[in-house]
């Protein structure tokens, strides 16, 4: 049974297999508010056979109850959609304008050793229910998912949506094809990670053989977001107690920083190794990096004292623009 209802259907079939085509479908953002712009067209343009600029701006208004990002969020498949439709003369309509996120201040938690190590025995330590495959699955992948988090720098959702023929294990690279703005980008393991994700990867190949996602649910699906954070939050807070608000996107800010602050010692070419890191972490460009030194300890004033008299020329003020 179709899912779309409205007269523009055909135009958004085909922009939605274009899309997956070309690996960059988000069916959990994409897929639902596309159905809902489409069911919206039905309900209130029943008569139009073609998109009009009236259908795209209506639906696209801001809501009361909506912030500046929550909105980008929800119009964002419209907008795409729109452009996919003008690239191709297909319409004369212009996409709705995107606005700019709310000023916003997010200090992730500063990780000490004993906190990572705690966590990570608990990681080590969870149980099988019962001899249930879902519970095996659970017990091999989480230790290692938040192990490479913590020692690569993934974006959450990068790890989440790993397809296993973007693994080389036999080089230790891993390719980031859906990333955030689909960059893609490539991130060389440690070899003592590479060593556990070959280990897991024998384990689970036994389970799930020819698995599409490197992390495969018991559904054989990728996993969600939800199960990332339920995960993380289930197990810091039985290491740790609940008093932070620490989310598992911290082992990125934790590796970014940590990589930063073993500069600060030592000589280094400043300007090679923060390109480095900016393409290992898929940043589209050095001054995204930059953001870290707002949360880096005594970085800011060492390189100050270090480089005075081009430091406001390296480090100019930036806006955060990371994933939220």
């Amino acid at each position: 049974m179709n899912q779309f209802r409205s007269n523009i259907t055909p135009l958004i079939e085909q922009f939605i297999r274009y899309r997956k085509a070309s690996g960059s479908w988000n069916e959990t953002c994409y897929g639902l508010n596309i159905k809902l712009f489409d069911h919206f067209c039905a309900n209130h343009y029943p008569e139009n056979t073609e998109l009009t600029q009236e259908m795209v701006d209506t639906w696209c208004t801001k809501r009361d109850t909506e912030t500046n990002f929550s909105y980008d969020t929800r119009t964002m498949v419209v907008r795409t959609f729109v452009d996919y439709l003008r690239t191709r003369n297909l319409t004369s309509v212009l996409p709705p304008a995107t606005l700019k996120p709310e000023p916003r201040i997010y200090i992730p938690h500063p990780f000490e050793a004993d906190e990572l190590q705690r966590f990570f025995h608990e990681c080590d330590s969870i149980q099988t229910y019962l001899g249930r495959k879902a519970s095996i699955i659970r017990k091999l992948t989480v230790p290692i998912f938040f192990r490479l988090l913590y020692s690569s720098g993934l974006r959450t959702t990068e790890a989440r949506l790993l397809r296993t023929e973007n693994v080389d294990l036999k080089h230790g690279v891993v390719d980031i094809q859906q990333s955030k703005g689909y960059d893609q980008h490539y991130v060389v393991l440690h070899d003592t990670m590479n060593s556990l994700m070959q280990r897991y990867n024998r384990a689970i190949s036994s389970l799930q053989p020819g698995r599409t996602y490197f992390f495969p649910s018991y559904k054989r699906s990728h996993y969600s977001r939800d199960w990332v954070q339920d995960n993380f939050r289930a197990l810091w807070d039985k290491a740790n107690g609940s008093g932070t608000t620490t989310v598992a996107y911290d082992l990125r800010h934790n590796y970014a920083t940590v990589n930063i602050n073993n500069w600060i010692d030592g000589g280094f070419e400043f300007s090679d190794k923060l390109n480095y890191l900016s393409k290992s972490m898929g940043h589209r460009s050095v001054e995204a990096t930059r953001y870290y030194y707002s949360i880096v300890p005594r970085l800011a004033d060492t390189l100050k004292e270090k480089t005075e008299k081009g430091f406001n020329d390296i480090v100019p003020e930036v806006i955060y623009d990371e994933e939220k």
